[in-house]
């Protein structure tokens, strides 16, 4: 066997040397990978009618390379960050985004690719196969790589001018946030608030006080109201003083829409250039465009599960505000509730209705118990055996785990689990990512490999990690995507696992698995007291599960407006038509909103999402997904969940479809195949509380 190189990140197959990688080491191995890569594709670009062995051989042999070099470099950098590696990241990262770009843009592959799908041989291609040739043409036709010279020159402008406006669309949000702000000063105004509350805002004024005002500090204050969500949110929760209140609200809603951040026009420009390239593309509107992409079929499917959301939210939705109205006039508020009022009086009675805090709920679930219930919950339903490595296998924190995946006793699969929170080098939140794919290699098949992080508080001596609900919840969603990368049978690596699976089905195995933290024999056998040893009593288990969908129809209706505006504005509307995009928002809200909308209300000047982000034509997709995954969870609800040889059938079910098949079919394929039929808005609606046996 060869031995091993010198440097850990120039290494061309196995698990990655984690512990030895350096900073220093970053530039050389960027260098020689880029040096091959570049070698390799220009074979690839000189091929004349290649077969696919010869074309996706060159390519996966790229994709191999990065994967050993660039995938653990972007770890270490969200795992492992250092102002060392920061530097050498920043210095290498201009070259991989010129590769980048140019593989993107090669007109040679786009030929080469569509070669292969007018040969004689592509009949006798697999599914996985004619998908990864499919995705990769429609890729490249969408960054309008067969369109005529001159055509081309303008579609390039439009999108170098899309990415200006985005960064200044969002520069405006940022700063018109920063721009305002409201200084509490008298204590009866901070009265209710958390202490968490007094100490964000109190830091918030800290930072920008001028030198010869007093220092604040979170029990005298002052404190400065920002409108930065982790803020803004909280003191509309629980800020008694209701004009304040009312200042803050108008002031968020109204965010960029005047003044020198005003993102009207940076709206409308933004949308007139989507529209007018799907255009030149071949499509009627940027709707068309987004969902080429997608699970959903068109437009008409989306709307279509928007109206059956929307007919069984609406009367849910005007029973939680009679609710809110009527315990603010038991508690003495004489108006009728406007805006401003629904965050706070909405937590007065969730705090009536469901109050448990975190510190009680964390005292039940030990982060060891936890794990341990997730796997052998993995293990019934899906036939395999999950199994810590002790021993030679590289990591980078000494606690840092490795785990194998078996399947009737053979490796399929391993993954590196960080628990802990590290806030010196690791970021915050929690993810999965791919570390290797599936794939064949000259030494054989390379087995799916995962990162699955979080952030959990970390023992402190004797006393064992303790995790709160929503880090339960957020465990077993990660989980969840790890599974459809772990579990995959496809060896084709653009297809295998979460590869290639349309943006809004990617969240269906993450969010089914949330589900399971709501079956009552799954929550209790992971639950045990820290000092008692005693389960989860009864009466927290109700509280957590009645909680979940607390206000179901107003937060279903908030999302609508959100989705329908976003779709409208990207299919029906003109821009610099007979409508502004206000009126378009103010019509969708006619059918969404139990409040009509506020005359100033331009919440479209900071909907970052699908101005600045990846959702444009495609907010809908937190829906979408949230129905597939409810569908799903419901085939087990079907079998019934105490009927264990029904569970496991339909666990296997699961497994061999969503799970296995991961990006080479079509989604909407896969759940006709699990499911035997589309999916069922209704079953969401039923699981939310919405819709009544």
């Amino acid at each position: 066997m060869d031995q091993a190189p010198a440097n850990p990140l120039m290494q061309k197959s196995g698990l990655p040397r984690f512990d030895e990688i350096e900073a220093g080491h970053v530039l050389p191995a960027v260098q020689e990978l880029l040096q091959t890569a570049i070698k390799l594709f220009d074979e690839v670009e000189a091929l004349e009618k290649p077969t696919w062995e010869e074309l996706f051989g060159r390519l996966d042999r790229i994709d191999q390379y990065f994967e050993q070099t660039w995938k653990p470099i972007g770890h270490f950098n969200s795992v492992k960050n250092s102002s060392e590696l920061r530097a050498a990241y920043e210095e290498v990262l201009p070259e991989v985004v010129k590769y980048s770009i140019r593989v993107a843009q090669s007109e040679k592959l786009y030929e080469e690719y569509k070669s292969i799908r007018e040969s004689e041989a592509w009949e006798s291609l697999s599914s996985a196969r004619k998908r990864i040739i499919e995705q990769r043409l429609l890729s490249a036709e969408l960054s309008g790589v067969a369109l005529p010279d001159e055509l081309k020159e303008k579609f390039n402008e439009m999108t170098h001018e899309l990415s200006k406006l985005g960064n200044k669309f969002s520069n405006n949000v940022l700063d018109a946030t920063n721009a305002y702000e409201l200084i509490v000063t008298d204590p009866a105004d901070a009265e209710g608030w958390p202490n968490s509350l007094k100490n964000l805002t109190s830091q918030a004024y800290n930072k920008t006080r001028k030198d010869d005002e007093p220092k604040s500090t979170p029990a005298t204050g002052p404190w400065k109201i920002t409108l930065e969500v982790p803020i803004v949110q909280p003191f509309w929760q629980h800020c008694q003083n209701r004009d304040l209140r009312e200042q803050t609200y108008r002031a968020y809603i109204s965010r960029a829409s005047s003044g020198e951040f005003d993102n009207t026009e940076n709206c409308n420009r933004i949308l007139s250039l989507r529209r007018e390239q799907a255009k030149m593309l071949g499509y009627n509107n940027y709707a068309e465009v987004s969902l080429s992409e997608k699970m959903a079929e068109n437009v008409e499917a989306v709307q279509e599960m928007f109206e059956t959301l929307r007919k069984a939210s609406i009367e849910p939705a005007k029973d939680d505000l009679d609710d809110l109205q009527k315990l603010a006039n038991e508690s003495g508020e004489t108006n009728e509730l406007k805006q401003w009022d629904i965050a706070y009086w909405a937590e007065r009675l969730r705090e009536k209705k469901y109050e448990v805090t975190d510190e009680v709920l964390r005292q039940y679930f030990q982060h060891e118990r936890v794990l341990n219930g997730l796997f052998s919950l993995v293990e019934r339903l899906f036939d395999v055996q999950v199994r810590e490595v002790d021993g030679d296998v590289s990591c980078w924190e000494p606690t840092v785990r490795y785990y194998m995946i078996f399947k009737d006793d053979q490796p399929v699969a391993g993954f590196y689990y960080d628990p802990y929170s590290r806030p010196e080098n690791k970021r915050g939140g929690a993810w999965m990512d791919v570390c290797l794919n599936r794939r064949h290699t000259p030494d054989g098949l390379q087995l799916p490999v995962a990162h699955l992080v979080c952030n959990c508080t970390p023992p402190v001596g004797d006393s064992p990690s303790l995790m709160t609900f929503r880090e339960v919840e957020t465990l077993f969603h990660e989980f969840g995507h790890g599974l459809q990368h772990m579990l995959t049978t496809v060896d084709e690596p653009d297809v295998a696992g979460i590869n290639g699976v349309e943006w809004d089905a990617v969240e269906l195995p993450s969010q089914f698995m949330e589900n399971w933290c709501y079956h009552k024999p799954t929550l209790m056998g992971m639950t045990a007291h820290v000092e008692t040893g005693e389960p989860l009593p009864d009466e927290l288990f109700e509280k957590i599960v009645n909680a979940r969908h607390f206000r179901a129809g107003s937060d279903t209706l908030r999302q609508l407006t959100f989705g329908m505006t976003d779709m409208l504005l990207h299919s029906e509307f003109i821009p610099n038509g007979k409508q502004s995009i206000f009126d378009v928002q103010r019509e969708v809200m006619q059918s969404t909103a139990i409040m009509p909308m506020l005359p100033e209300d331009r919440m479209l000047c900071a909907f970052q999402h699908i101005f600045a982000g990846g959702y444009a034509a495609g907010y809908y997709s937190y829906k979408w997904a949230e129905v597939l995954s409810a569908d799903a969870f419901g085939a087990f609800e079907e079998a019934g969940l105490d009927n264990e040889a029904a569970i496991e059938e339909t666990g296997r079910h699961f497994r061999d479809t969503i799970l296995a098949q991961g990006g080479s079919q079509h989604p909407m394929i896969l759940f006709e195949q699990f499911r035997g039929r589309e999916p069922d808005p209704t079953v969401l609606l039923r699981q939310c509380g919405l819709l009544k046996d």
